[in-house]
């Protein structure tokens, strides 16, 4: 099984915020996480994220691959 950590829509139109999931590659964008890792929001003024790195750091360790994406949030 080919894990990947990538993000799932949330919210409304024009209030996009984005769950960082744990999922196996070949799955639907917006079905059934194997786990939640955290939130990430971009409004105007301000970017909301809040990652659990532990669980994030677990799930590296054991093979998932981040999508380039959430790489990019990971680094800022």
């Amino acid at each position: 099984m080919a894990v990947a950590i990538r993000l799932t829509k949330t919210g409304r139109k024009g209030e996009r915020k984005y769950r960082i999931v744990v999922k196996e590659r070949q799955s639907k964008r917006d079905g059934k996480a194997i786990e939640v890792l955290g939130r990430y929001e971009k409004r105007e003024k301000e970017t909301v994220k809040k990652i659990n790195m532990g669980r994030y750091k677990y799930w590296l360790s054991v093979g998932a691959k981040p999508t380039v994406s959430v790489a990019n949030i990971i680094k800022q």
